[in-house]
Order: C-alpha cells, then sequence, then structure tokens
C-alpha cells in the first residue's frame, strides 16, 4: 500500500513492520497531535476524539511495511475524518440554539508561552476559522499550524497540489483581515484580564468600560441549555450594562479563578462555589475587544483537567 490511499477494511491483524505493537506505538506517539489536528478543525474535543477513534481503527488495518512516512499518512486519514465530521456539523451547527462557541481546553501553562502554538488554538482565531469553509479550513490549518506540505495537503484533501496553493492564499487572506491586530504578550493579557475579573467580581460598571475596548464583542454560548444572549453583543456600554446587569438580577455569589484555556489567559467562573462557565479574551492594544463565554454544561468537560496540544 503506497501512501496516497487511506487503508482498506480489513481485520486487525499483525501488520507487517512490527506487528499491532508497533502501530499502537507509533498511533501513541503521534496522538497528540492528531487530536490537535481534529480539535482545530472541529472546534469540538468530543468530536475530535470520536475522529481519533475512527483514525486507530484504519491505522490498525495499514500494513505499515508499505507506509513510507507514519506521521503523514496519521495526519492524512485525520484530516479526512475531521472534514467528513465538518461538513456533518456544519448542518448540525443550523439547529444549534444561540451562538456557538469552540469547546475550551484547559493547558498547561507554558503553552502559553508558545506563540505559534497559543495563536493557533485561540478562541479568537478559532473562531474566524468558522467562517471558513471545510476544506478551506482544513488546508489552512495543516499549512499555517502544522507547516505541512501543499502537496501532502493535497492528498489528504484530495484536491491538485496547485489547487491547495490557490486554497491556501485564499484563506490566508480571509483569516489574515479577520483575526487579532495588535495582541499583548501573555503577561499582559493576564493584568488586563485580573482588572476585568475585579470589575467583574465586584460589579463595577465603570471598572469594566476602562478595561474593554468601545467595539467589544460578547459572545455567550449556552446550547439551549444555560441562560446566554441570543445574539453577539457589541460595544463597551452595551457589554458592560449586560455583564453588571446579569450579575445583579441573578443575586449570587460570583467568583472566578485564573486559569490558561487554549493556551490563553482566561477565567473559570463559579457561581455560588458552582463552575458556570468559562470567559476567555480577545485582548488587543491592552483593551479587551472579544469576550468569548461558553456556559454549555456539554462543553465544560475540559476545563478541570489538562488536555495536551501540539504541533509537531
Amino acid at each position: 500500500m503506497n501512501e496516497g490511499s487511506e487503508p482498506t477494511t480489513g481485520s486487525a491483524e499483525p501488520l507487517a513492520g512490527g506487528g499491532t505493537d508497533s502501530a499502537t506505538e507509533v498511533f501513541v506517539a503521534h496522538r497528540n497531535l492528531l487530536f490537535t489536528v481534529a480539535y482545530e478543525m472541529l472546534g469540538s474535543a468530543a468530536d475530535a476524539e470520536d475522529v481519533l477513534q475512527e483514525t486507530w481503527l484504519r491505522w490498525m488495518k495499514a500494513d505499515l511495511g508499505q507506509v513510507r512516512d507514519h506521521r503523514a499518512y496519521l495526519v492524512r486519514i485525520t484530516t479526512r475524518r475531521s472534514l467528513d465530521r465538518l461538513r456533518t456539523m456544519s448542518r448540525r451547527r443550523e439547529d444549534y440554539v444561540g451562538s456557538w462557541l469552540p469547546e475550551p481546553l484547559l493547558t498547561a501553562p507554558d503553552v502559553a508561552e508558545d506563540v505559534e502554538l497559543a495563536e493557533s488554538v485561540s478562541m479568537a482565531l478559532m473562531i474566524v476559522l468558522e467562517t471558513l469553509s471545510p476544506t478551506e479550513r482544513a488546508v489552512f490549518v495543516l499549512r499555517e499550524a502544522f507547516g505541512i506540505s501543499h502537496d501532502e495537503i493535497a492528498a489528504a484533501v484530495g484536491k491538485s497540489p496547485a489547487a491547495v496553493r490557490q486554497i491556501a492564499h485564499r484563506a490566508r487572506q480571509h483569516v489574515d483581515a479577520r483575526r487579532p491586530r495588535g495582541e499583548v504578550a501573555p503577561h499582559q493579557a493576564r493584568a488586563v484580564l485580573a482588572s476585568f475579573q475585579a470589575a467583574l467580581e465586584t460589579r463595577d460598571l465603570q471598572g469594566l468600560l476602562d478595561v474593554l475596548a468601545p467595539q467589544v464583542v460578547l459572545i455567550s454560548d449556552g446550547g439551549g441549555v444555560k441562560q446566554a444572549a441570543p445574539r453577539p453583543i457589541t460595544g463597551a456600554g452595551k457589554v458592560g450594562r449586560f455583564i453588571v446587569g446579569g450579575l445583579g438580577k441573578a443575586q449570587v455569589t460570583v467568583t472566578s479563578d485564573h486559569t490558561v484555556v487554549n493556551g490563553n489567559p482566561a477565567l473559570v467562573l463559579r457561581v455560588d462555589g458552582a463552575i458556570d462557565g468559562v470567559i476567555a479574551v480577545r485582548v488587543e492594544h491592552a483593551r479587551i475587544t472579544g469576550l468569548y463565554y461558553v456556559r454549555n454544561p456539554q462543553k465544560l468537560t475540559r476545563v478541570e483537567s489538562e488536555t495536551p496540544l501540539t504541533l509537531r
């Protein structure tokens, strides 16, 4: 079997080149990379795990002796499975209640120091990726985040290398026009977030206005399970009043803890001691330009234990 095709169906018998143990070792060695590929394409850890299971099943049916580049081959399978799922998810999201946000992942603090990785999985960029077509997203992620060659991407998405170059160029222009500008260093973002946290917990409207950019956008995702703004809210005044008004009406004790979500500073909010959601921020020029509040309980399963991510 050459690496230009996916494994054919069959039983998971001992494989050429070392047997099932060798296949398992290779898969485990690349698992974090494959998960990161799938997650960046899908924005859902649950769906990324399903893709990894499908990739594993196909990998176990491959003849390792005929695969020249294990990493490239596994990435190809993962990409194809992710593309199939992404097209299905696009139809599913049409029925989603309210705004949709990516599933937040608790990541190790040192991920924030890896600028390339932190940007590629940031909530701000993941939201921009949602505006791409499935194929554009796959090409952009593989090329820009993982540095995969046009030829390898072409084999993964079923396009010619020339077509992939055009798609990559178009997708990069689209993302560059929408990606955050004037981003700050992690320690500066943490300082801005601390000011926001203080104003939030004390319900200080002026404190919020001091840290929010004039055209800040708040997106909240309750998934129809938790209350959330049905549409994005734009403008510091509107966002500030929405936050303070909502907390004032609730008559609850709100506390928050600093954390690292998707490689960037974030807050875990607790209401009367129970996790209510995660707030990720987009910081530009020392002001918050984007607030992403995930309240959907189904998306909060990975905010208490770290998820390992890697681009290599």
